[in-house]
């Protein structure tokens, strides 16, 4: 258990699926692997559990509400307007804490604070 545990989202991730899965041993591990991995099979689910780690650490490493704020800024640069990225902020599945963060960050962005 502690190696799933060190394996952090990943490894969450995993065991859910083999909870699920409705299978035991190693069956339930190469079931849940070949359905995360889609048309790739059990070698697509290996690597899409590496791009996980990847990517929950990156986002661990720089912080979640730094990465909305670039997803805010790109969307400003893009032409989108206010009213858009308010909506696509209070669609976002966070706390609706964060939310307001944003919101906050966004009204400060186009008024140019």
């Amino acid at each position: 258990m502690d190696k799933i545990v060190g394996l952090g989202l990943p490894g969450l991730l995993l065991l859910l699926l083999i909870g699920t899965s409705g299978l035991a041993g190693a069956a339930a591990v190469t079931a849940s692997l070949a359905l995360l991995g889609g048309p790739f099979g059990m070698l697509g689910g290996i690597a899409a559990l590496g791009i996980l780690a990847m990517i929950s650490r990156s986002v661990s490493g720089y912080g979640f509400e730094n990465l909305l704020r670039k997803v805010v800024d790109r969307l400003k640069n893009q032409g989108k307007s206010e009213k858009d990225i308010m909506e696509y902020v209070n669609e976002l599945p966070v706390s609706s804490d964060l939310k307001q963060k944003m919101r906050d960050y966004l009204t400060s962005a186009f008024r140019g604070l």
